[in-house]
């Protein structure tokens, strides 16, 4: 079942669009923009629609923010239908936008329509890496060791797919910051191996022992013996 997020403040709206979407996705409500940022950092979901005057952080930040790690589709809904606010939500990564008051059809129907395009953008790409015990599959986001399933935050599962799309290559700090987070690295912080840390903890969870090992002085890599597999 395919997961959407509802970002709206209006309870009513909000509420109105869960009712709607219920039956057909798995739906998860935010009434804040700062709420939706939380959210996303340990969800993952095939796609957001998104209200622009929102609490906390607006609609056009949470588009950029979001944009830096991620091409899941996004819908804006919202009262503002000027022709510059619209060209610019779209200049920053949304993919449509139904202005409000909206009819209930339209948005079930720009919704499939969404879905069917990122899951063709998705059936282009590889979908399921296997290394040693680790799977995943990309198209489900679902990840197990030893077939057994591990619950990582967005982060995470996009480390790990770093080093599964590259099993015998050694990863610096700056590689996995650059990448995962799509932001310049400018020294050595914790975030990277806080990141790592949890990770492996997880992992390790379903296999007895780290399968990531540090290198030091360089960086991190799959164990050896994984990457042989």
């Amino acid at each position: 079942m395919k997961k959407i997020l509802i970002v709206e403040d209006d309870n009513a709206i909000n509420e109105l669009l869960f009712d709607l979407l219920n039956e057909e996705y798995e739906v998860m409500q935010a009434f804040a923009g700062s709420e939706a940022k939380r959210i996303v950092e340990k969800e993952s979901f095939d796609l957001i629609i998104l209200d622009l005057m929102l609490p906390g952080i607006s609609g056009e930040e949470f588009i950029r923010l979001f944009r830096l790690s991620s091409s899941v589709p996004i819908i804006v809904i919202t009262a503002k239908a000027e022709v510059d606010v619209l060209a610019n939500v779209l200049s920053l990564g949304a993919n449509d936008y139904i202005p409000k008051p909206f009819n209930t059809i339209e948005v079930k129907a720009r919704i499939k329509a969404q879905l069917r395009n990122y899951i063709d953008q998705q059936s282009d790409e590889q979908t399921l890496y296997k290394v040693g015990s680790i799977e995943m599959d990309h198209a489900t986001r679902v990840v197990t060791v030893n077939h057994l399933a591990v619950n990582l935050t967005q982060k995470e599962y996009d480390l790990l797919k770093c080093f599964l799309e590259h099993p015998q290559k050694v990863f610096t700090k700056a590689n996995l910051f650059e990448t995962v987070w799509n932001e310049p690295y400018f020294g050595d912080d914790n975030t990277i191996s806080v990141h790592i840390s949890r990770l492996r903890s997880k992992l390790s969870h379903h296999h007895g022992e780290e399968l990531i090992e540090t290198v030091w002085g360089v960086g991190f890599k799959l164990k050896k013996d994984l990457s042989n597999f």
